[in-house]
């Protein structure tokens, strides 16, 4: 066993107490220089276990907990024919996505210079003087406004309407639909983050819901000759496997 290996159960033990100060409700730890050092050590330690824990993953001493899944939800996320299920699923959240990229893409003032993302920026990042402020975390907030102190609304507006547009037409097309999925979900939460429900939290359980049947979501969709020969980065698929071979 390596010493990564070995600092798995400690390094987890000290995250799960770092992470218990900071949430619970009894004993609250105010803003200021603890609770940043409270916050960095808990990401740290995080981080070093899920490294530790990447190590161990094919350890002979782990074991795995074999227990087996109701078979609707094995069906549901292997079979083949429930790629049916999931298709109209697929092209609601696809066709959804491409409506808010096309509507942003052909919006002025989102392609030159990103005034509506600036605007919306400083309504998230803004502090009532009565009721809940739109964002809730404070981490959260200072990057809001770190985008905003540097004027990156330029770019970044870019970035979300061609990156809604690419995970539309890719869930259209049931192209990567797993990773279209995940990256779908990833501006859903980031929206909601910054305070704005409209549909997102609809868009963000179907999303897992997708990324959940990556294997077979995009069944009835180009994932359906694509992934066989891509494969996974743990079992390469038919096109790594005839480059690896080489010419006969």
């Amino acid at each position: 066993m390596s010493m990564m290996r070995g600092l798995a159960v400690p390094i987890g033990v000290i995250a799960t107490i770092l992470i218990l100060v900071l949430v619970n409700p009894w004993f609250v730890v105010e803003e200021g220089t603890l609770r940043w050092v409270l916050t960095v050590s808990f990401w740290i330690s995080f981080i070093v276990l899920l490294l530790a824990l990447f190590d161990d993953r094919k350890s002979p001493d782990s074991q795995e907990v074999e227990i087996e899944g109701p078979a609707f939800a094995r069906f549901l996320f292997n079979n083949s024919r429930a790629g049916l299920f999931w298709l109209p699923i697929r092209l609601f959240v696809g066709f959804a996505w491409v409506e808010a990229g096309w509507h942003k893409f052909t919006d002025p003032e989102w392609t030159q210079g990103g005034a509506a993302l600036r605007s919306y920026w400083e309504r998230a990042a803004s502090i009532p003087e009565e009721g809940r402020p739109p964002i809730t975390y404070e981490w959260y907030r200072d990057f809001i406004n770190l985008l905003l102190n540097g004027s990156h609304e330029w770019w970044f507006a870019w970035v979300v309407t061609l990156g809604e547009l690419a995970i539309g037409i890719a869930l259209i097309l049931g192209v990567l639909t797993g990773i279209a999925a995940f990256f779908g979900a990833f501006m859903n939460m980031s929206f909601l983050l910054a305070g704005s429900a409209s549909t997102n939290p609809v868009m963000f359980a179907l999303a897992v819901g997708l990324m959940l049947a990556w294997k077979v979501a995009g069944y009835y969709g180009i994932d359906r000759y694509l992934l066989p020969r891509l494969g996974t980065p743990w079992r390469p698929g038919a096109l790594f496997l005839r480059r690896q071979a080489g010419p006969a």
